[in-house]
């Protein structure tokens, strides 16, 4: 396995390990609509959906034109970011989680924009779907790509 995390896949590592101390499950680098990928998404024990995108710079937070689209997909939105980010940049709305490599910290929780019921059902079965693929991939690293739509 290659450990040579970028700096975005570190900040995912920390906020992932972060969720599962709140009893969350998550996954990374999730579709869940064409065009749009969110760093992680973490379900919770009661169904809710939280996304999180991890900015490693300035300029990598500047240049996402996309993350309002992400919105519509969750129940809260958060940005996860080092300790050295300039969170003055920074939507006021939304959630801030300060994080690293080995965990991280909700700092600002955002105000709760509960999905739709049938979106819910559609996000909740897309994220089994990843991350029954993604357990695949890892148990069984021969399966030809086309196996795995």
């Amino acid at each position: 396995m290659n450990l040579d995390l970028q700096p975005g896949q570190k900040l995912a590592r920390g906020v992932a390990r972060h969720l599962r101390s709140h009893n969350f499950v998550s996954v990374e680098e999730f579709v869940p609509t064409r065009g749009l990928r969110v760093d992680v998404l973490g379900l919770g024990p009661k169904g809710e959906l939280w996304v999180i995108e991890c900015k490693s710079s300035r300029a990598d937070f500047q240049s996402d034109n996309k993350w309002q689209g992400y919105l519509e997909w969750c129940d809260r939105y958060f940005w996860a970011v080092d300790i050295d980010f300039p969170t003055e940049l920074l939507p006021a709305e939304s959630g801030l989680i300060i994080a690293d490599s080995y965990g991280a910290e909700i700092i600002r929780m955002p105000d709760e924009q509960k999905l739709a019921p049938a979106r819910r059902k559609v996000m909740v079965q897309k994220f089994a779907t990843h991350a029954a693929r993604r357990l695949q991939a890892l148990r069984d690293p021969g399966i030809p790509p086309e196996m795995l739509p």
